[in-house]
């Protein structure tokens, strides 16, 4: 049994593309699993390849990032560059196909992003992306890996929120959770789990949010190759820093390290449904 579950990391990156292997075993030696996260249909396939090369440890989730459903210049995560997204939508039957890999433990990461758009067409189009995912989710009794940010677009929390009081069945967890207290409140009444990444090591701001909800609820990730921990600023990020975060969390909320550690590995098994 794996000692930590980084549960939202992209080896399935175009950056680790001729390392992933490498890196992934040796954070299998260092007792560390991992969920690698897609963005796209393309990143979503290569995280089920990459999970059906190893036999246990290393899983898939599966989805469309709001930032790929309308044109602009934005970051692409897979390449690390700044690039002109397509105008892409999700594609239920493909996605579905994808999801028939037993290595395929949520949906996502899907959900609202108005820290890069803000025009109300596109935003009206991140709403119904996210909805075919919260549908596909639902259909699956697949819980959701949801990306919320907010921006000069607006409350994209209280938007989230709102559809999946309406539409969702399934429990999910709130990827790099940077809401209020009250968003917090309010998925964890809708069953979904708060996440943390490295930022947590680098300043307070986290601190009442992580203190916030039962321990039950809360997981830890890294986002690698982003968000480095403290120890390793401006460098890349890999699964085997989860193990600052996890640290960081039990100091921050008062708590014996290895309750924590535990606990943290014990949520994500539970949320993603593995024995």
């Amino acid at each position: 049994m794996p000692q930590y579950f980084d549960i939202h990391t992209h080896m399935n990156f175009s950056v680790f593309k001729d390392r992933y292997h490498d890196l992934i075993e040796d954070s299998l030696k260092q007792s560390v699993w991992m969920n690698n996260v897609g963005t796209t249909y393309e990143t979503s396939a290569r995280a089920v390849k990459i999970a059906e090369e190893f036999d246990e440890g290393v899983y898939a989730t599966i989805g469309l990032h709001p930032i790929h459903t309308s044109q602009g210049d934005r970051f692409d995560e897979d390449s690390g560059k700044t690039l002109k997204t397509k105008d892409r939508e999700f594609s239920v039957e493909d996605f579905r196909s994808l999801a028939s890999s037993e290595k395929v433990v949520a949906i996502g990461e899907c959900g609202l992003d108005y820290f890069h758009v803000t025009d109300e067409d596109e935003k009206k189009k991140e709403r119904e992306q996210f909805a075919l995912q919260i549908d596909l989710a639902n259909e699956l009794g697949k819980p959701l890996m949801l990306h919320i940010r907010n921006g000069d677009g607006g409350n994209a929390y209280q938007d989230a929120i709102e559809i999946l009081e309406e539409s969702t069945t399934v429990p999910g967890n709130a990827h790099f959770f940077s809401g209020t207290v009250d968003d917090a409140r309010k998925l964890l009444s809708l069953g979904f789990s708060l996440s943390f990444t490295g930022v947590v090591t680098l300043t307070k701001d986290y601190d009442e949010l992580i203190k916030f909800p039962p321990l039950d609820m809360i997981m830890a990730e890294t986002d690698a190759p982003y968000v480095a921990p403290k120890s390793i600023r401006g460098k890349e990020n890999l699964p085997i820093y989860v193990k600052e975060v996890a640290d960081k969390i039990a100091q921050v909320r008062e708590e014996d390290s290895e309750e924590v550690r535990q606990a943290l590995v014990d949520n994500a098994k539970r949320f993603f449904n593995i024995n």
